[in-house]
């Protein structure tokens, strides 16, 4: 069981890191002519610029400013945090990381179920069945606990 936590442990820090790359690369857009970025990857990808999916990632360029990729920054940072910190936790066989991960493995799967029940793709069922052995793994590692 031990190693199974620290598996998740790891795993856990990789969703951190990952989030802490994206709010960084947030950051890095702070001052960038978002739309100009946007028209660019928008024809790299060979997509006509007035079409109704390009156009609507064109207007949501438009409609980002600094403060909220700011703020879209700071909450990455504040996740990325709370994932390093529950990666730390379940490490070290903490009974409040592994509450921590019950719970918050626990919040996503009717998410996850719902998106499965509406699109049956490899990816969402890889997702719940994923978030499901997580909070299956931290129940079974508080009930072994409490003895």
């Amino acid at each position: 069981m031990n190693s199974t936590i620290r598996f998740v442990a790891l795993f856990e820090a990789l969703k951190g890191l990952v989030v802490l790359l994206a709010g960084t690369g947030l950051l890095s857009l702070a001052h960038q002519d978002l739309h100009a970025l946007a028209l660019s990857l928008v024809q790299h990808a060979h997509l006509n610029p007035a079409g109704k999916y390009p156009q609507i990632f064109l207007d949501a360029a438009n409609n980002i400013h600094e403060s909220r990729l700011i703020l879209l920054a700071c909450g990455a940072l504040a996740y990325s945090a709370l994932r390093f910190a529950e990666a730390f936790g379940l490490y070290y066989q903490r009974a409040w990381a592994e509450v921590l991960a019950a719970a918050s493995g626990g919040i996503y799967l009717p998410f996850e179920l719902l998106a499965f029940l509406r699109e049956s793709t490899l990816l969402h069922a890889t997702l719940l069945i994923a978030n499901a052995a997580v909070v299956w793994v931290m129940v079974v590692a508080l009930m072994r606990r409490r003895g």
